[in-house]
Formats: C-alpha cells, sequence, structure tokens
C-alpha cells in the first residue's frame, strides 16, 4: 500500500520534458535560396514569418535535409560606441571681436567630434577648426567648418556639436564666428565615435490624413504579431520651419508614444542652417493605431504619407557549401535554441543576402504528440490510484482500532 500512494505522488508532481524538435511538428516552411555558398549568409523576418512564427521567433529552425544547421537571431538596431574625454580650454579669449581658444587633445589618440557647453542663446556662428602637434605651431591644418545655433526664440531647437573627420592632432585651434563671447564657453568634450544605423522592414499601410480641428490625423492598419518601432512621416521639402508635438494611440485610445517632428531651415548672416526629424519611435502590438499631428494654431502641415516600421531582424549562417537549405516555423511549445555560433557570432564585413522562397504549409506537419506529464493526461487513473490507497489506508487504520496491540 505504502508503495503504491508513493507512485501516486511520483506521476502527481512529475516535470515535463524539454520539448524535443522534428520536422513535423512544424506548421510552415519555406526554401532558403543560397547564391554565395562559400561565406556567411543572412536572410531578413519577413511579415510572413512573423504571422506564424512564435512572436520571439524562438521556434525557428534551419535544416539541411533532416539535419539542423546552426544560425544566430540579429536586430538591427541603432549602435554607437563611443569613447569621451573631457578637452582642457587654453588660452580663451577674444581676437578681433571673435572668441578663440586652444584644446589639449591629451587622453583620446583619436576623436572626431567636440560638443561645446555654452550658456549664449539665440545666435548662429561658425566654428572654423584646425590641428596641430604643438602648442603654437604657425602653421596649422585646417578642418571643415560646423555651424552652432541655439533658437531658443522660435523654439526650434539648437546645436553645439562640431563633426570632424577622423583626427588624431595634439593640440585643436576653435575659432568662433560672432554671437558667442568667451565667458560663454564652458567647456568641451570630445568623442570618438562609431555608428551604427538602424535597419527597418516595412509593416502594415495607413490611409490619406485628415484635419479633425487643430489636430492632422491618420489612422494605420498593421500586422497583430509584427512589433512596430517606429513611424516616418513623408512631408514635401518646401514646408519648413515647423515644430509639432505628434501622439500615437491604439484601437482602445491608450497613447503607445509621443514627441515631435520639426524641419529647420534658416539663413543667418549668410549661413544655412538645416536640420529635420520627421520620425517617431513607437513600441506596440496593436493592428489599429490613430497618428495625431497637433498644428496648434499653425496651418496644418502637408503630410503625404505615414509608414510604420518594424525593427529588421536578420538571421545570420554559415551554409557549409550547400545552395538551399530548408526554414521551418510555427511550433509554439518548442523551446528557443542554443546554439554555439550564436555564442560566438561576429557579422563578416560583407555577408551575402540569401532569398526566401514564398511560405507555405508544411507538407509533413503531424502536429507534436501529447507531451504533459502522465499525472495530467491520465487524471482519472491518478485519482483512483489515490483513492484505492486512501481506503486501503483506512481500512488498515480500522482493522488496527478493532484489534489493539495487547499491552
Amino acid at each position: 500500500m505504502k508503495l503504491l500512494t508513493l507512485l501516486a505522488l511520483l506521476m502527481l508532481f512529475a516535470e515535463p520534458s524539454r520539448p524535443q524538435q522534428a520536422i513535423p511538428y512544424f506548421t510552415n516552411t519555406r526554401e532558403v535560396h543560397i547564391v554565395e555558398p562559400g561565406k556567411q549568409n543572412y536572410f531578413v523576418v519577413d511579415e510572413e514569418i512573423w504571422n506564424h512564427a512564435r512572436p520571439d521567433l524562438g521556434d525557428l529552425r534551419l535544416y539541411d535535409g533532416e539535419s539542423p544547421v546552426q544560425y544566430a537571431l540579429s536586430e538591427q538596431r541603432d549602435g554607437i560606441t563611443s569613447e569621451e574625454v573631457e578637452a582642457k580650454i587654453l588660452n580663451l579669449g577674444a581676437v578681433s571681436g571673435h572668441t578663440e581658444f586652444d584644446l589639449d587633445t591629451q587622453g583620446l589618440a583619436e576623436y572626431d567630434r567636440l560638443r561645446l557647453r555654452l550658456d549664449a542663446h539665440d545666435f548662429v556662428a561658425t566654428a572654423s577648426v584646425s590641428g596641430s602637434d604643438a602648442p603654437g605651431q604657425a602653421t596649422r591644418v585646417e578642418l571643415p567648418p560646423s555651424t552652432l545655433y541655439d533658437f531658443s526664440k522660435e523654439q526650434l531647437g539648437s546645436n553645439s556639436l562640431l563633426k570632424l573627420p577622423p583626427s588624431s592632432f595634439r593640440y585643436l585651434h576653435v575659432k568662433l564666428s560672432a554671437g558667442v563671447l568667451p565667458q560663454q564657453v564652458k567647456g568641451v568634450t570630445l568623442y570618438n565615435q562609431h555608428e551604427q544605423k538602424a535597419s527597418w522592414t516595412k509593416i502594415g499601410m495607413c490611409a490619406a490624413p485628415e484635419q479633425r480641428q487643430r489636430l492632422t490625423v491618420i489612422t494605420c492598419t498593421v500586422p497583430e504579431r509584427v512589433p512596430l518601432a517606429r513611424v516616418d512621416l513623408q512631408i514635401p521639402s518646401s514646408q519648413v520651419n515647423f515644430r509639432r508635438i505628434v501622439t500615437i494611440e491604439d484601437s482602445k485610445g491608450q497613447q503607445v508614444s509621443s514627441g515631435e517632428i520639426s524641419r529647420v531651415r534658416v539663413n543667418r548672416a549668410g549661413t544655412l542652417i538645416t536640420n529635420e526629424q520627421l520620425s517617431l519611435n513607437a513600441t506596440s502590438t496593436a493592428s489599429q493605431l490613430t497618428i495625431n499631428v497637433d498644428n496648434g494654431d499653425n496651418p496644418p502641415l502637408t503630410i503625404t504619407s505615414a509608414q510604420p516600421l518594424a525593427l529588421e531582424r536578420r538571421i545570420y549562417f554559415d551554409p557549409q557549401g550547400k545552395s538551399a537549405l530548408r526554414l521551418y516555423y510555427g511550433d509554439e511549445k518548442l523551446s528557443a535554441p542554443v546554439y554555439d555560433y550564436a555564442r560566438f557570432f561576429r557579422v563578416d564585413p560583407l555577408p551575402a543576402e540569401a532569398q526566401l522562397e514564398p511560405g507555405s504549409q508544411n507538407p509533413q506537419y503531424a502536429g507534436r504528440p501529447d507531451e504533459r506529464p502522465w499525472s495530467e493526461r491520465h487524471t482519472t487513473v491518478l485519482w483512483a490510484a489515490m483513492l484505492v490507497a486512501v481506503l486501503g489506508l483506512a481500512a488498515l487504520a480500522l482493522r488496527g482500532l478493532r484489534n489493539p496491540t495487547p499491552s
């Protein structure tokens, strides 16, 4: 009887095993056509994959016939790596009405940006920069100039960043045109920055803009399973010097994003300043979105189109000479793979892009067998066994009461 009770308890608390992968368990498949089999390849996750795979893409599997092929999933996000140091300002003063100073760049072997901390507002100034390897050196190398500005009054933003070609001069000489006084220069930071721009995939579609009082309203339809990451607005280049607050709401009226769009094109004292921001980051899985552009008391913007975007995901792999592989997906219970290829993954300088053939249902699909613990699949038998065990224990207890052990 004790053995029966122990067996019932073991069946009750048995843990399910890790789901195994097999081709008949995937609902969908498509061929991966490889143009350059001798190098690292990748393909882009498209809407077809999003619609049938798990939301985290953990059920994607590559096969060479019956053999799995390892891969690495990579998100094509903005990437910025940066070194920075505070530059030492030397010889700060005014020369013929212009602010000039030297910078000691010790601490950073190479740099490509300077950011000035200025206590100045409502100005436009040109920053001329030259480099040398010794202080006070008569011969300097001229670097490209930059335009600095602050439009606080117009609420059109500011810029105090100087972009340079990669440079290694020990000393820099900076000369500002009229508009910034020496005492308004509070500090300079030196940067060596490397940027990787994000890649995007177009998803869904948006209707034509509508005017509702002071709002420009755009409704968009987005595939439910594709994660929205950004919305781009297209505005004719003829519209300049605007700044608008933008909000994005889902079908329930809940705000999923807010921010500003702007375009600045101002000519001050013969210097043209241009800058624009027409995109808005947004995170949502809603199928319906509404974009609201608040024009305030200004004429409405002419928005020609809006485009929802998803962050591009790529699957990188080594085809090992194969000209075709097969991708399988659509297994909700399958755990995400753990590959050495992904752990040690690095993107080759020039990977080849493989082509995905149209998706289709997996002809071998048979469904995953019931992998629940025995206790979940046979609850009636389990409870019957436990009931028998309880009744047996009760019978033993009654027998003990009727036949007490002699003292």
